[in-house]
C-alpha cells in the first residue's frame, strides 16, 4: 500500500479498479431494464430520449460522488446535517431506506426472478419459486456484504467483468443495427421526449444511490493509499470518467436495441421481459439463460454494494447500535420481505418517493460541488433545500393518482407559476432562489 501523503496517488491499474467498483455499483437492475424499456416506448424519437436519461442516470450519478469527495464529508448524513442535525438523520435514512430494503435492494432480486422465471410458473408455483429464488439471492449478497472489505474484489475484480463481456456478447449478436424501424414515439416522448428521458434516468436511482455509495468509493481509495482530501476528489473524479463512458454506451446500446425490437417483444412489456425476448431471438433456446445471467451478475453486484453501503452508513449514524453485519442482516431479512410483493408493485410504489427525495438529492449534490463556496454558510444549504422540498411536494400532490382533487388541483395551481412545473422540473427556480439567498445571507 502506498506511503500516506499528499503526493499518493492511484496507478492506471488500481485507477481501472476502482472505475469498474463504481460502474459495478452503479449498474444494476434499473440500468437494464429502464433503458430498454424507454426505447420500447420512445421509438423514433429515442436518441433525445436517451439524451435526458444519460443527464439523470450517469451524469448526476458521477457529480454525487465527486461532490461528496470534494466536501470532505464522511458520509451522506455529515453532509445533509449542513443542512441541520434533524435533516442530516431524517434526509439520510429516508434516502438509505429507499436504496435499501424498501425498494432497491427488493428490486435487485425479484428482476433477477423475473428474468429467469417470469410467464414460467403458475401463479401459486411462482410465489413459492419468488421466495426461495430471493431468499438463496439476498443470502449471497449478505455473505459478500459483511466482508466490506473485500468489496473491491468481488464488484471491481469479479463480478463487473464477468457482466461486461456477457452484456457485450449480447449486444453485438443482437446487431443493433438490425431489427425492425424505430416506431413513432408514443406517449410524452412525442412531445418532450428529452425531458421524459431525464424523468425516466430519476428510475435507475443511481443519484440517490450516488450519495450512499460515495463512502464505500471514498473508503476504497484510501484503502489504496491516498488519504489527502483533494487527492481523494482527483481519483474518484477519474474512475467517475471511466465509469461514465462505460455506462453512456451500454444505456445507449440499451437504448437504441429497445427501440429498433418492437417486432419481437410489446411496446408496454416491462425492460426483463424485453431483453429476455430479444436474447432468445437473437440465440435461440440459450439466449434465455445468457439473459438470465446478465441480470443475474448485474443485479448480485449492486445487491452487495447497497447492503454494504446501508449496513455500514446506519452502523455510524446509529453508534452503539447495531454491528455492520447486524444491520446488514436485518436489511437483508426486510428487503426478503419487500422482494415478494413483485417487481411491478415496487417499480409503482417507488416513483412517489422519487419524485420528493432526488430535487433534494441533486441539491445536495450541486451544493457539495460547492463545497468551497457555501461550506460555512448554513441558509444556503437550508434555502435550497426549502425552495426544492416545498415545490417536489407540490408536484406529487398534483401528479400522483389517489391525491383528492380539490388538493391536486390547488397544488397545481400553486405550482403552475414556475417554469417547468408541469413536467416535474418546477423545482428548479426555488432552489436556485434559495441558494443565491442563503449566500446573501451572513456567515454563521
Amino acid at each position: 500500500m502506498p506511503a500516506d501523503s499528499l503526493t499518493a496517488r492511484l496507478s492506471t491499474h488500481q485507477s481501472l479498479l476502482l472505475g469498474s467498483l463504481l460502474f459495478g455499483l452503479f449498474f444494476g437492475a434499473g440500468n437494464l431494464i429502464f433503458p430498454i424499456s424507454m426505447g420500447l416506448t420512445a421509438g423514433s424519437s429515442v436518441l433525445p430520449a436517451t439524451l435526458g436519461f444519460l443527464v439523470a442516470a450517469v451524469g448526476l450519478p458521477i457529480l454525487g460522488v465527486v461532490a461528496s469527495a470534494l466536501a470532505g464529508t464522511v458520509s451522506l448524513h455529515e453532509l445533509a446535517s449542513r443542512v441541520a442535525p434533524w435533516f442530516g438523520v431524517l434526509f439520510t435514512c429516508a434516502l438509505y431506506l429507499t436504496i435499501g430494503p424498501f425498494f432497491a435492494i427488493p428490486r435487485t432480486a425479484t428482476v433477477s426472478y423475473e428474468m429467469a422465471f417470469g410467464g414460467t410458473l403458475s401463479d401459486g408455483a411462482g410465489r413459492w419459486a419468488l421466495a426461495g429464488f430471493t431468499a438463496v439471492f439476498i443470502a449471497v449478497a449478505l455473505a459478500a456484504a459483511i466482508r466490506p472489505g473485500k468489496l473491491l474484489d468481488y464488484v471491481g475484480k469479479w463480478l463487473t467483468p464477468v457482466f461486461l463481456v456477457l452484456l457485450g456478447l449480447l449486444l453485438v449478436v443482437a446487431r443493433l443495427g438490425s431489427g425492425s424501424a424505430a416506431p413513432a414515439a408514443q406517449g410524452p416522448y412525442a412531445s418532450h421526449a428529452l425531458s421524459q428521458g431525464v424523468l425516466d434516468g430519476y428510475n435507475t436511482m443511481d443519484a440517490l444511490a450516488s450519495l450512499a455509495f460515495a463512502i464505500v468509493v471514498i473508503e476504497a481509495v484510501r484503502r489504496l493509499g491516498v488519504t489527502q482530501p483533494r487527492r481523494i476528489a482527483i481519483e474518484v473524479g477519474r474512475a467517475g470518467v471511466l465509469a461514465a463512458v462505460a455506462m453512456c454506451v451500454i444505456y445507449a446500446a440499451l437504448a437504441i436495441l429497445g427501440s429498433r425490437s418492437t417486432h419481437v417483444v410489446a411496446r408496454d412489456a416491462n425492460g426483463a421481459v424485453a431483453l429476455s425476448r430479444v436474447a432468445s431471438e437473437s440465440f435461440g433456446g440459450i439466449g434465455h439463460l445468457l439473459a438470465a445471467l446478465i441480470m443475474g451478475v448485474a443485479c448480485l453486484k449492486t445487491c452487495i454494494g447497497l447492503l454494504t453501503a446501508c449496513a455500514e452508513m446506519f452502523r455510524t449514524m446509529f453508534p452503539g447500535s447495531l454491528s455492520q453485519r447486524g444491520w446488514a442482516t436485518v436489511f437483508a431479512v426486510a428487503s426478503f420481505a419487500v422482494a415478494n410483493v413483485g417487481l411491478d408493485t415496487i417499480i409503482k410504489a417507488a416513483v412517489p418517493v422519487l419524485v420528493l427525495l432526488y430535487p433534494l438529492a441533486i441539491g445536495i449534490i450541486v451544493l457539495g460541488l460547492l463545497d468551497p463556496w457555501v461550506r460555512h454558510r448554513p441558509w444556503a444549504y437550508r434555502l435550497t433545500m426549502l425552495g426544492a422540498g416545498v415545490v417536489s411536494l407540490l408536484f406529487l400532490l398534483a401528479t400522483q393518482v389517489g391525491v383528492p382533487a380539490g388538493v391536486a388541483s390547488a397544488a397545481s395551481a400553486a405550482g403552475g407559476v414556475l417554469p417547468g412545473f408541469e413536467l416535474g422540473f418546477g423545482w428548479i427556480l426555488p432552489a436556485l432562489i434559495g441558494l443565491v439567498a442563503g449566500m446573501a445571507l451572513p456567515r454563521r
